[in-house]
């Protein structure tokens, strides 16, 4: 990311902007579950720009997926332009998500489960056709092997397995 960074204004901003503490926490991407932070990035993207952006969204794939211990601070003064005034929160909510997520070993963000979590225990019933057919002994974090009605194919993906091991965490936290 550092080539990105060869204007003298951003040199310069690079020295002068204040960032917030957490952006001194080196993270190693080997420990963040990638597509789980992907996601969340596609998200709150789409929400900033109200639309998907492929320029910013792979902007900031690249640093995700790129050096092993990426640098925050230029990504932020990258984005500066695409995302103006949300360029620090959206850089902040990423980091701090991947500082959790590093900390975690299904390198997951604390927040990101337990926001599934408290999502899942809000509905008050499991949708129809889609309901697990296992026994109610499951530790908290424990992946559970289910039977829903999905196609094979998309039962391979990240996202699927995670889904399905946060809904087997929410059903243990609702006994």
């Amino acid at each position: 990311m550092s080539a990105a960074l060869t204007t003298d204004v951003d040199k310069r901003m690079l020295r002068t902007t204040k960032f917030p503490p957490e952006f001194n926490v080196k993270v190693d991407m080997t420990k963040v579950n990638i597509p789980v932070i992907k996601k969340w990035v596609s998200d709150e993207l789409a929400k900033i720009l109200s639309d998907e952006d492929d320029v910013v969204t792979d902007l900031v794939f690249n640093l995700i997926e790129g050096p092993r211990y990426p640098q925050i601070k230029e990504l932020q003064i990258s984005l500066n332009g695409f995302l103006d005034k949300d360029a620090p929160a959206f850089c902040e909510g990423l980091w701090k998500l991947c500082v959790s997520a590093q900390e975690n070993p299904q390198g997951i963000p604390k927040e990101l489960l337990e926001a599934k979590k408290l999502e899942l225990l809000q509905e008050k019933s499991w949708t129809p056709g889609r309901q697990a057919t296992t026994a109610p002994s499951l530790s908290l974090g424990q992946s559970l092997a289910v039977s829903f009605s999905i196609p094979a194919a998309e039962t391979q993906t990240p996202q699927h397995i995670f889904a399905i091991s946060l809904a087997a965490t929410a059903k243990k936290a609702c006994s």
